[in-house]
Protein backbone atom coordinates (compact mmCIF):
# COMPACT_ATOMS: atom_id res chain seq x y z
CA UNK A 1 0.00 0.00 0.00
CA UNK A 2 1.21 3.51 -0.81
CA UNK A 3 2.70 5.53 2.05
CA UNK A 4 2.43 8.89 0.30
CA UNK A 5 0.42 11.61 2.03
CA UNK A 6 -3.24 11.68 0.84
CA UNK A 7 -3.72 12.83 -2.72
CA UNK A 8 -0.02 12.55 -3.53
CA UNK A 9 0.49 15.91 -1.80
CA UNK A 10 3.13 17.22 0.60
CA UNK A 11 2.51 18.99 3.89
CA UNK A 12 4.73 21.46 5.76
CA UNK A 13 4.60 23.97 8.57
CA UNK A 14 5.53 27.47 7.36
CA UNK A 15 6.75 30.41 9.45
CA UNK A 16 6.86 33.31 6.99
CA UNK A 17 10.01 35.45 7.05
CA UNK A 18 9.56 38.55 9.21
CA UNK A 19 12.42 40.77 8.05
CA UNK A 20 11.81 43.72 5.74
CA UNK A 21 12.22 43.68 1.99
CA UNK A 22 13.33 46.85 0.15
CA UNK A 23 9.70 48.03 -0.20
CA UNK A 24 9.25 47.94 3.59
CA UNK A 25 7.05 44.83 3.67
CA UNK A 26 8.03 41.79 5.68
CA UNK A 27 7.73 38.37 4.10
CA UNK A 28 8.87 35.80 1.62
CA UNK A 29 10.31 35.54 -1.86
CA UNK A 30 7.81 35.93 -4.72
CA UNK A 31 7.85 32.97 -7.08
CA UNK A 32 5.73 30.80 -9.35
CA UNK A 33 5.07 27.07 -9.72
CA UNK A 34 4.68 25.68 -13.20
CA UNK A 35 2.89 22.41 -12.46
CA UNK A 36 1.77 22.40 -8.81
CA UNK A 37 -1.12 23.94 -6.90
CA UNK A 38 -0.32 25.29 -3.43
CA UNK A 39 -2.63 25.82 -0.44
CA UNK A 40 -2.15 27.91 2.70
CA UNK A 41 -4.18 27.01 5.79
CA UNK A 42 -3.38 29.86 8.18
CA UNK A 43 -2.93 28.85 11.81
CA UNK A 44 -1.50 31.96 13.48
CA UNK A 45 -0.84 35.65 12.98
CA UNK A 46 -1.96 37.77 10.09
CA UNK A 47 -0.70 38.83 6.73
CA UNK A 48 -1.51 39.05 3.06
CA UNK A 49 -1.06 36.99 -0.06
CA UNK A 50 -0.05 39.12 -3.02
CA UNK A 51 -0.59 37.48 -6.41
CA UNK A 52 -0.06 38.29 -10.06
CA UNK A 53 -1.64 36.41 -12.96
CA UNK A 54 -3.41 37.22 -16.23
CA UNK A 55 -6.19 38.89 -14.20
CA UNK A 56 -3.73 41.39 -12.72
CA UNK A 57 -2.50 42.06 -9.18
CA UNK A 58 -4.49 40.97 -6.12
CA UNK A 59 -3.99 41.14 -2.37
CA UNK A 60 -5.81 38.63 -0.14
CA UNK A 61 -6.07 38.88 3.65
CA UNK A 62 -4.57 36.01 5.61
CA UNK A 63 -5.67 35.35 9.20
CA UNK A 64 -6.24 32.25 11.36
CA UNK A 65 -8.77 30.03 9.60
CA UNK A 66 -8.02 31.39 6.11
CA UNK A 67 -7.70 28.69 3.47
CA UNK A 68 -6.45 29.93 0.11
CA UNK A 69 -4.89 28.11 -2.81
CA UNK A 70 -3.42 29.09 -6.13
CA UNK A 71 -2.91 27.17 -9.33
CA UNK A 72 0.19 26.89 -11.54
CA UNK A 73 1.20 30.20 -13.08
CA UNK A 74 0.11 32.27 -10.07
CA UNK A 75 3.02 34.44 -8.99
CA UNK A 76 2.69 34.71 -5.22
CA UNK A 77 4.26 36.57 -2.34
CA UNK A 78 3.47 35.97 1.36
CA UNK A 79 3.49 39.22 3.36
CA UNK A 80 3.94 38.84 7.12
CA UNK A 81 2.15 41.60 9.01
CA UNK A 82 2.37 39.79 12.36
CA UNK A 83 3.79 36.34 13.13
CA UNK A 84 2.20 34.70 10.07
CA UNK A 85 2.23 30.89 10.16
CA UNK A 86 0.45 28.35 8.01
CA UNK A 87 0.20 24.72 7.04
CA UNK A 88 1.21 24.41 3.40
CA UNK A 89 -0.28 21.64 1.29
CA UNK A 90 1.31 21.21 -2.12
CA UNK A 91 0.02 19.05 -4.95
CA UNK A 92 2.41 16.69 -6.75
CA UNK A 93 4.68 15.97 -3.79
CA UNK A 94 8.29 16.10 -4.87
CA UNK A 95 7.91 18.51 -7.77
CA UNK A 96 9.02 21.67 -5.92
CA UNK A 97 12.18 19.81 -4.87
CA UNK A 98 12.58 18.71 -8.51
CA UNK A 99 12.64 22.30 -9.72
CA UNK A 100 8.96 23.31 -10.00
CA UNK A 101 9.49 26.85 -8.74
CA UNK A 102 10.95 29.96 -10.37
CA UNK A 103 11.70 33.14 -8.46
CA UNK A 104 10.67 36.50 -9.89
CA UNK A 105 14.14 37.91 -10.35
CA UNK A 106 14.56 40.89 -12.71
CA UNK A 107 14.15 40.16 -16.41
CA UNK A 108 17.86 40.06 -17.24
CA UNK A 109 18.48 37.40 -14.59
CA UNK A 110 15.60 35.05 -15.44
CA UNK A 111 16.62 35.29 -19.10
CA UNK A 112 20.00 33.70 -18.27
CA UNK A 113 20.14 30.22 -16.75
CA UNK A 114 23.63 30.83 -15.39
CA UNK A 115 22.66 34.12 -13.75
CA UNK A 116 19.43 32.65 -12.41
CA UNK A 117 21.07 29.60 -10.81
CA UNK A 118 23.72 31.79 -9.22
CA UNK A 119 21.12 34.12 -7.71
CA UNK A 120 18.75 31.35 -6.61
CA UNK A 121 21.21 28.97 -4.93
CA UNK A 122 21.91 29.44 -1.23
CA UNK A 123 25.54 28.94 -0.22
CA UNK A 124 26.86 26.40 2.25
CA UNK A 125 27.58 27.73 5.71
CA UNK A 126 26.06 28.33 9.11
CA UNK A 127 22.48 29.44 9.63
CA UNK A 128 23.26 33.15 9.81
CA UNK A 129 25.20 33.02 6.55
CA UNK A 130 22.44 31.16 4.76
CA UNK A 131 19.74 33.39 6.28
CA UNK A 132 21.52 36.50 4.99
CA UNK A 133 21.75 34.91 1.54
CA UNK A 134 18.05 34.00 1.65
CA UNK A 135 17.24 37.64 2.46
CA UNK A 136 19.29 38.85 -0.51
CA UNK A 137 17.57 36.31 -2.74
CA UNK A 138 14.18 37.48 -1.46
CA UNK A 139 15.03 41.13 -2.05
CA UNK A 140 16.05 40.42 -5.63
CA UNK A 141 12.82 38.48 -6.24
CA UNK A 142 10.80 41.36 -4.77
CA UNK A 143 12.52 43.74 -7.20
CA UNK A 144 11.33 41.66 -10.15
CA UNK A 145 7.89 41.16 -8.58
CA UNK A 146 7.35 44.90 -8.22
CA UNK A 147 8.29 45.44 -11.88
CA UNK A 148 5.73 42.80 -12.91
CA UNK A 149 3.11 44.36 -10.64
CA UNK A 150 3.71 47.81 -12.10
CA UNK A 151 3.34 46.42 -15.61
CA UNK A 152 0.06 44.58 -15.01
CA UNK A 153 -1.36 47.62 -13.22
CA UNK A 154 -0.54 49.61 -16.38
CA UNK A 155 -2.37 46.88 -18.34
CA UNK A 156 0.88 45.97 -20.06
CA UNK A 157 0.98 42.15 -20.39
CA UNK A 158 4.43 42.08 -22.00
CA UNK A 159 6.62 41.65 -18.89
CA UNK A 160 4.38 38.91 -17.47
CA UNK A 161 4.44 37.01 -20.76
CA UNK A 162 8.22 37.39 -20.91
CA UNK A 163 8.57 36.07 -17.36
CA UNK A 164 6.34 33.06 -18.09
CA UNK A 165 8.41 32.24 -21.17
CA UNK A 166 11.68 32.58 -19.26
CA UNK A 167 10.36 30.44 -16.39
CA UNK A 168 9.38 27.65 -18.79
CA UNK A 169 12.82 27.78 -20.40
CA UNK A 170 14.55 27.58 -17.01
CA UNK A 171 12.77 24.38 -15.95
CA UNK A 172 12.67 22.67 -19.35
CA UNK A 173 15.49 20.20 -18.66
CA UNK A 174 14.42 19.40 -15.09
CA UNK A 175 10.82 18.89 -16.21
CA UNK A 176 11.88 15.77 -18.11
CA UNK A 177 11.71 13.90 -14.78
CA UNK A 178 8.45 15.40 -13.53
CA UNK A 179 6.30 12.83 -15.31
CA UNK A 180 7.72 10.08 -13.09
CA UNK A 181 7.10 12.13 -9.93
CA UNK A 182 3.45 12.69 -10.78
CA UNK A 183 2.88 9.09 -11.85
CA UNK A 184 4.39 7.66 -8.67
CA UNK A 185 2.44 9.98 -6.36
CA UNK A 186 -0.79 11.69 -7.42
CA UNK A 187 -1.60 9.41 -10.37
CA UNK A 188 -0.87 6.22 -8.43
CA UNK A 189 -3.19 7.35 -5.65
CA UNK A 190 -5.93 8.23 -8.14
CA UNK A 191 -5.72 4.74 -9.67
CA UNK A 192 -5.84 3.25 -6.17
CA UNK A 193 -8.94 5.31 -5.30
CA UNK A 194 -10.68 4.20 -8.50
CA UNK A 195 -9.93 0.56 -7.64
CA UNK A 196 -11.46 1.01 -4.18
CA UNK A 197 -14.57 2.64 -5.65
CA UNK A 198 -14.94 -0.21 -8.12
CA UNK A 199 -14.62 -2.79 -5.36
CA UNK A 200 -17.15 -1.00 -3.18
CA UNK A 201 -19.57 -0.81 -6.10
CA UNK A 202 -19.34 -4.62 -6.34
CA UNK A 203 -19.99 -5.06 -2.64
CA UNK A 204 -16.43 -6.31 -2.11
CA UNK A 205 -15.11 -5.50 1.37
CA UNK A 206 -11.79 -7.37 1.17
CA UNK A 207 -9.79 -4.18 0.66
CA UNK A 208 -10.95 -2.86 4.04
CA UNK A 209 -8.64 -5.37 5.71
CA UNK A 210 -5.71 -3.32 4.36
CA UNK A 211 -6.57 -0.43 6.70
CA UNK A 212 -3.54 1.21 8.35
CA UNK A 213 -2.72 4.18 10.58
CA UNK A 214 0.51 5.89 9.62
CA UNK A 215 2.66 8.65 11.07
CA UNK A 216 4.97 10.99 9.15
CA UNK A 217 7.85 12.46 11.17
CA UNK A 218 8.71 16.13 10.85
CA UNK A 219 12.19 17.10 9.75
CA UNK A 220 14.48 17.96 12.65
CA UNK A 221 15.35 21.46 11.44
CA UNK A 222 13.31 24.09 9.62
CA UNK A 223 14.70 24.64 6.13
CA UNK A 224 15.11 28.06 4.54
CA UNK A 225 12.37 27.97 1.94
CA UNK A 226 11.26 30.64 -0.48
CA UNK A 227 8.42 31.98 1.70
CA UNK A 228 9.96 31.34 5.11
CA UNK A 229 11.21 28.61 7.37
CA UNK A 230 9.67 25.28 6.41
CA UNK A 231 9.37 22.26 8.66
CA UNK A 232 8.48 19.47 6.28
CA UNK A 233 6.95 16.09 6.99
CA UNK A 234 8.81 13.15 5.53
CA UNK A 235 5.97 11.13 4.02
CA UNK A 236 8.48 8.73 2.48
CA UNK A 237 9.53 7.71 6.01
CA UNK A 238 6.04 7.03 7.32
CA UNK A 239 5.68 4.18 9.75
CA UNK A 240 2.78 2.26 11.18
CA UNK A 241 1.42 2.94 14.63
Amino acid sequence: MTTTFPGGTSVSFLAVYDDKAPDGLRGGSPHVHLASTECYTVTDGRGRLQTIDRHGFRETLLEPGSVVWFTPGTIHRAVNDHDLRAIVIMSNAGLPEAGDAVLTFPEDIVASETAYRSAATLPEGDDSTRRAAAARRRDLAVEGFLALRNAVERHDPGPLEAFYSAAAALVRDEAQAWDDVVRSNALEQSHRALALVAAAAQGDSAFLHEAELRHAPATADAALGMCGRLRKFDTAATHLF
